[in-house]
């Protein structure tokens, strides 16, 4: 028997003043995302903003319904809203941030499990890295792609296919 482990490393931020000009404006994207958030169930309202390498920036927020899974998480709007209306256009930066009660969130919120699978699939489709920028109001956390949100993950390989 051999034992293993995983690990990675982030950078960790005080304040978004501390980030690059690129970094606080997806960040402030994704703040500002929150805004549009349809989240009557929780009041949990989540922003996403994407960066594609040719500098637009795309946006997506929660999405919830009554009939509970049906809704769509903010991370996955957005890339879907890449994919869909800027095909090619690759994704190499994601920030994400939380709404809750009357203010963002003071701790960074990480993607769920769905959303991670979601990311670890447009890394591997594209042959490139996403970093991942998660905002909150005390601590800003930078990791470096999304794949370390995910290791050991399902994929293309796991099936024995190559995807179209």
């Amino acid at each position: 028997m051999k034992q293993n482990n995983i690990s990675f490393s982030f950078k960790e931020f005080d304040k978004a003043e501390d980030l690059d000009a690129e970094d606080r404006e997806l960040l402030a994207a994704a703040q500002k995302a929150t805004a549009n958030s349809y989240s009557p169930y929780s009041g949990f309202s989540v922003g996403a903003a994407l960066r594609l390498e040719s500098g637009r920036i795309v946006t997506g927020t929660n999405v919830e319904n009554a009939a509970f899974p049906s809704g769509i998480c903010a991370e996955r709007n957005a890339i879907s809203n890449a994919v869909s209306n800027h095909p090619g256009d690759k994704p190499v930066a994601l920030a994400i941030a939380a709404f809750s009660g009357s203010s963002h969130t003071s701790e960074p919120v990480a993607p769920c499990g769905n959303c991670r699978q979601v990311i670890a699939e447009e890394e591997n489709r594209n042959g490139i890295s996403i970093r991942i920028i998660l905002g909150g109001s005390s601590k800003i956390r930078i990791i470096g792609k999304g794949a370390d949100l995910l290791p050991l993950q399902f994929n293309s390989e796991s099936l024995r296919i190559t995807p179209r």
